[in-house]
């Protein structure tokens, strides 16, 4: 998936949050709505303007944000 069809990001906007294209609807936003229960159906619903691929750019951008994440043990 191409995920600069769905997403972009301006240091003009949101502080340069990633945010789906043409929105001021950032991906921290959407993954927030998540976090507090909001269902996909529920999201779509109050944001018409999120398609299914849109929210599956989120999920991705999420998820490759992740790979290079690693965690380390703290040594107690």
């Amino acid at each position: 998936m191409d995920l600069s069809v769905y997403l972009e990001r301006d240091s003009d906007t949101l502080a340069g949050a990633t945010r789906l294209r043409g929105t001021r609807l950032s991906v921290d936003f959407i993954l927030g709505l998540l976090e507090q229960g909001w269902s996909e159906q529920q999201i779509r619903s109050e944001y018409p303007q999120i398609t299914q691929d849109a929210l599956q750019a989120v999920f991705a951008f999420a998820r490759k944000s992740l790979e290079t994440e690693r965690l380390v043990p703290l040594a107690s």
